[in-house]
């Protein structure tokens, strides 16, 4: 592995990150607070911690020691995603799959919701993973039941937006339901995005904004990947009825970080090093092969000239997990995209969640993702392992922690998806 190719990619991959840092993104949104009432700090996904502990920091810099009588709130975020507050309170939960810990936290951050009163301001910050962490099933599905259904959608490589769908409908807490619940307190929504696009309906299942999809769709989307609950949850489907978009007039939402901006970070560091960038957009997704098979294709068909090239994506790939491996989209990515290159000269590659956890527990010691290089094949042989047999297995994770390919980084506390960069020397 050439080592200054390695610390290249690496340096665009913490810039990335650190733009969209809640310390660098969060701060120009924050509302202040409502004069006559509270300001009620509410939260959910894995960036929610780290804006909590931003927004107390900005009003305490304000306020003093007296910023406890100011605010107050509850945000729930994944398990070692935490930060330190005094204010708002942080509780850790299950993430991807929701678990008890999430439920309870969700059904208390619902009644704080719901106890608003006209003068007081809810202020929501919201970032990916907050559709498994605001879980809150309606009557008549379980939390195993909920599970079960999250864990076989992922299992069968369904998209963010098809889970989401889902989710909101069968859900107590999203899908605009929080802020309908918050009324009549204005409800204020400064959100990080992860999603392609950056649809408010698709973050975190847009727990406070108008739903745009149905409870039809939802059904189809359970008929197409053949959940086995499907027969028995369209019956709860086809009773459900929501409100219009007159009943979301006190809720704002406002984009405080998007996929795009860690792109064009990167970007621009890359250029002051002085390699040409193409961007090749910040919403790609599909199955983590067929992309990087995609992208081989691309990066062979650049012409590096005298700068050397370096092409950046985000968005969100997909596994369909039919081996008994280890790994995440990421590092499924990187494996495919060494031997869709086999080895061809001056290309090197990173491809990282940005969260600091591809498909990982949440530990501090998961994998972010991998790096290649033109050396990573004849490596893999040497150290005796089949590439393309581990790729079969899903079991990216076991091949690139054999090299020493994997980053691991731990939590970043901001997620705005998948960040790629492939770099073609001269």
């Amino acid at each position: 592995m050439n080592e200054e190719m390695r610390s290249f990619l690496l340096d665009l991959f913490l810039e990335a990150v650190r733009v969209v840092k809640a310390g660098n993104c969060l701060p120009p949104h924050l509302p202040p607070i409502p004069r006559g009432g509270r300001l009620i700090v509410l939260g959910a996904g894995k960036a929610a911690a780290d804006m909590a502990a931003v927004a107390e920091a900005h009003y305490r810099a304000e306020f003093g020691e007296e910023v406890a009588e100011q605010i107050c709130g509850l945000v729930i975020t994944r398990y070692g995603h935490g930060a330190p507050t005094s204010c708002i309170e942080v509780v850790e939960a299950g993430h991807p799959v929701p678990d008890m810990a999430g439920l309870k936290a969700a059904k208390r951050l619902f009644c704080l919701a719901a106890g608003a009163g006209k003068h007081d301001l809810v202020l929501f910050l919201l970032s990916g993973g907050g559709s498994a962490l605001l879980t809150m099933p309606r009557r008549g599905v379980s939390l195993e039941m909920k599970q079960r259904v999250i864990g076989d959608l992922m299992r069968k490589g369904a998209g963010i937006a098809e889970m989401n769908c889902v989710r909101k409908h069968l859900s107590d807490i999203k899908g605009g339901k929080l802020a309908l619940a918050a009324a009549p307190a204005r409800i204020l929504t400064l959100a990080i995005s992860d999603v392609a696009g950056d649809d408010p309906g698709v973050i975190a299942s847009g727990p406070s904004v108008y739903d745009e999809t149905t409870a039809r769709q939802a059904y189809e989307i359970l008929q197409k990947y053949e959940i086995v609950a499907c027969r028995q949850l369209g019956f709860l489907l086809e009773s459900e009825s929501k409100p219009g978009r007159a009943a979301f007039s006190h809720a704002e939402y406002v984009l405080v970080a998007r996929p795009v901006q860690a792109l064009e970070a990167a970007a621009a560091l890359a250029r002051a090093r002085g390699w040409q960038v193409r961007i090749q957009g910040d919403a790609l997704e599909g199955n983590a092969v067929e992309l990087a098979r995609a992208h081989a294709a691309e990066i062979l068909g650049e012409n590096p000239g005298q700068k050397g090239v370096v092409l950046l994506s985000g968005g969100e790939v997909t596994v369909t997990l039919t081996g008994t491996g280890r790994g995440g989209p990421n590092q499924e990515y990187a494996l495919a995209l060494a031997l869709a290159l086999e080895g061809a000269d001056g290309i090197h590659a990173l491809a990282c969640d940005t969260d600091g956890n591809d498909g990982g527990r949440g530990r501090a010691d998961d994998p972010a993702g991998a790096i290649i290089s033109p050396s990573t094949l004849l490596r893999a042989v040497e150290a005796g392992l089949d590439p393309v047999a581990c790729l079969a297995n899903n079991d990216s994770g076991g091949f690139f922690v054999a090299l020493g390919d994997l980053v691991q980084i731990g939590p970043t506390l901001t997620n705005v998806n998948d960040f790629r960069a492939i770099l073609r020397r001269p």
